[in-house]
């Protein structure tokens, strides 16, 4: 699926109706910075409304979100998603709830940059373009965890967009014409992960309409800090893979073996740490560089393993539908 990045900061005269859906699952620390962030957009204040979706928190997120939404200058509209627990699910509540046709997404621990909206929203004055990507970036990080996610921009909607089976954009910054949800369906609401793909392919194969990638709508994220969170973040890529190879077809990882992996290490050790020392004693690398492979190896591994390990859920063939008809179930 081709698609082409637009110049968002040459015409501003395009101000549509906006909805912006955040699904939140105990992000009670997280809502300050949220909130001050879309203070902060330069799109209008009386085009947006932000649709904060609790899903079922057992910490204070919906009395947060209740309490700020009386006493904010932007519209804010407090929802529960108290049935599945998913953030497609919480993420349908905010469409169904939304009144505008541009249905904007992003996550509760994304920090959106003051020309986000702005950026985000000026492709869809091409009446084809039905999908638009932003940029997600990553926020300062010192481990030398997050430097790696860093060096391989982990984050970036560069490697969903040249996916090799067809383009996507992830939710944490992705906005969607509401047409192209009546005709394709909603989020699939059981699914955990691998959702925002699913989503895409289903608009952009039936031929809905384009995908633009806006480059200026940047959105900031945090990487993962610990070994813990890092296997936590690749197994579940793994897992959408295995669920996208269930509902699309898609290639599935192929594994990287002892033999393998042993190679590489025994090439790590022998060459590239002797070459890399070398070069680190000269100011010319880091740490990092001499650690590259084996943290590549293992995020590689990890993502194998919940590929392996994951089946697809009966229930997350289900795609809710934005009409009257919207108990239909498509499989």
């Amino acid at each position: 699926m081709n698609y082409q990045p637009v110049n968002t900061t040459t015409d501003t005269s395009f101000l549509p109706m906006v909805s912006v859906v955040v699904p939140i699952y105990n992000g009670e620390a997280d809502l300050p910075e949220l909130i001050s962030c879309l203070l902060s957009q330069t799109y209008p204040k009386d085009r947006v409304e932000y649709l904060l979706v609790d899903n079922n928190s057992s910490d204070r997120t919906l009395t947060v979100l209740k309490t700020t939404a009386e006493n904010c200058p932007i519209t804010i509209r407090p929802l529960s998603e108290n049935q599945i627990q998913s953030s497609y699910a919480a993420r349908n509540t905010g469409i169904r709830a939304a009144t505008s046709e541009i249905i904007v997404f992003t996550d509760a621990d994304c920090r959106p940059q003051p020309q986000w909206l702005t950026s985000l929203i000026q492709p869809f004055a091409q009446p084809n373009v039905v999908i638009v990507a932003g940029e997600i970036v990553a926020l300062p990080g010192n481990t030398l965890l997050e430097q790696y996610a860093n060096s391989q921009e982990t984050l970036s909607q560069k490697h969903t967009l040249a996916h090799s089976f067809c383009a996507y954009g992830q939710t944490a910054n992705l906005a969607i014409r509401r047409i192209a949800l009546e005709k394709a369906g909603l989020f699939r609401p059981h699914l955990t992960t691998g959702g925002d793909a699913d989503i895409c392919w289903r608009i952009l194969r039936q031929n809905i309409g384009r995908l633009e990638f806006a480059p200026e709508a940047i959105v900031q994220h945090h990487h993962r800090t610990t070994l813990k969170e890092l296997e936590s973040q690749w197994r579940r890529y793994g897992r959408s893979n295995r669920y996208l190879h269930e509902l699309h077809g898609v290639e599935l990882m192929r594994e990287i073996t002892p033999t393998e992996c042993g190679y590489r290490l025994v090439r790590w050790l022998l060459k590239e740490v002797p070459r890399n020392s070398v070069k680190a004693i000269a100011g010319k690398a880091t740490v990092l560089d001499l650690l590259n492979t084996p943290i590549g190896l293992f995020t590689a591994r990890m993502r194998y393993t919940g590929q392996r390990d994951a089946k697809l859920p009966e229930k997350a063939k289900i795609i809710e539908r934005l009409t009257t008809t919207e108990n239909h179930i498509d499989k």
